[in-house]
């Protein structure tokens, strides 16, 4: 870690130039001795990264930033702040420490917290940092945390790491892909925890997961605005009932949908009636659909299922606890009928249907409105229809 980038003059350069193109920056002349245009550079740009992701390190004075991917991969305080609830006991073993983020929250629900990182660079940035946030019951090691575990006979009450993909192609990956490859050290990891607690890409099957661990007691899927983040394994050494599944909905109000694993087989009841204006559409949040819980959701919050490949859900009133999107409906087209229409505009939805939402903007014109929704589905009382919508609620 270069010192030299927390003085007062470099650190007011940063500030200054925090809405600067980066690039350029990095391509000119150092206005410093000790502090070069690339590392000028990625302060700014990976600042500039945390300002939304992580507002406790932005608006700190005197944090060092790492590489700008380190910034990108790690968790946001939201999305940590949730993680740091699932820990037990008093010790916490970070296995893959990262920036720190995770550590932080962490440190704040356990007694100690040991943070291990690999790269000595990013663990000598972490500890800095961790000494500016004011907490003390965080302990640093570089080194590979893996090896820790295999050469101490250390045992802690939580474990917890984020194993890294080896690879960042294709769209389907396993557990042993990763490192460390936390299959080939279950036993151990177990062995040395009370809870065990995997933080995976959404990307990952929840069946193939499920076949590559033991012990799962809970899955965590959490999304934030729609949008999954991750999926946390929680393993426990004394498993005392059977898998739960939680979606967790980490947006304003916070919401949540959890089931007994298998409880989500349960058959749907499909829509039997014509929609009319004046009724409610339902989207289901993306961990929701992201957990299976595709027909289970409707018998929870007794909506009925447009179709049975369409995920999405009607009523005639509106019920605002539903853990996901809901809109209005307004007018009620056929497919057939939009070469007729000469004024459309919204914001273009597909669920089970035979075009792409780019295509169907250009082919029928349609303008930008954030205000309402075109939803372009199927039912099994209609077909393809169009949905004109306002919507009522966002997440």
């Amino acid at each position: 870690m270069n010192i030299h980038l927390l003085t007062s003059e470099v650190q007011d350069y940063i500030n200054a130039h925090l809405h600067d193109d980066a690039g350029k920056i990095a391509l000119s002349k150092s206005p410093f001795a000790n502090v070069s245009s690339a590392e000028l550079a990625n302060q700014i740009a990976a600042k500039r990264k945390s300002r939304k992701k992580l507002p406790t390190w932005f608006n700190t004075t005197g944090i060092c930033y790492p590489p700008l991917l380190s910034i990108e991969q790690c968790s946001s305080e939201t999305t940590a702040t949730f993680k740091a609830q699932l820990a037990i006991g008093e010790s916490l073993l970070d296995l893959t420490g990262g920036f720190g983020v995770d550590s932080y929250y962490f440190s704040k629900n356990v007694g100690r917290v040991l943070h291990c990182e690999i790269n000595p660079e990013l663990s000598a940035i972490a500890s800095h940092n961790s000494g500016v946030l004011q907490r003390s019951n965080v302990d640093f090691m570089a080194a590979d945390g893996m090896r820790y575990l295999q050469e101490s006979s250390s045992s802690f009450d939580t474990i917890y790491l984020d194993p890294a993909r080896r690879s960042s192609s294709g769209k389907v990956f396993m557990l042993k892909d990763c490192v460390p490859d936390v299959t080939t050290h279950l036993d151990l990891l177990l062995a040395r925890s009370s809870r065990l607690i995997i933080k995976t890409a959404p990307l990952l099957d929840l069946s193939a997961g499920l076949a590559e661990l033991k012990k799962v007691s809970s899955i965590y899927i959490v999304s934030v605005k729609n949008e999954c983040k991750e999926l946390l394994w929680v393993m426990d050494k004394q498993r005392t009932e059977g898998l739960q599944i939680h979606s967790i909905m980490l947006n304003n109000p916070h919401k949540h949908f959890s089931f007994a694993w298998g409880e989500e087989r349960i058959e749907a009841a499909l829509l039997e009636a014509e929609i009319a204006t004046g009724e409610y559409l339902y989207e289901p949040d993306a961990a929701v659909l992201k957990s299976g819980a595709f027909n289970l959701i409707g018998d929870r919050y007794g909506i009925v299922k447009l179709h049975q490949q369409s995920q999405l859900f009607w009523s005639r009133t509106a019920n605002t606890d539903f853990p996901g999107r809901i809109f209005k409906v307004e007018r009620v087209l056929k497919a057939t009928e939009l070469k007729k229409e000469k004024d459309l505009s919204g914001n273009v939805i597909t669920r089970n249907y035979p075009e792409r939402a780019d295509n169907l903007l250009k082919k029928h014109r349609i303008k930008p409105d954030d205000k309402r929704f075109l939803i372009f589905t199927k039912t099994t009382t209609t077909g393809y229809t169009v949905f004109d919508t306002t919507i009522l609620q966002h997440y």
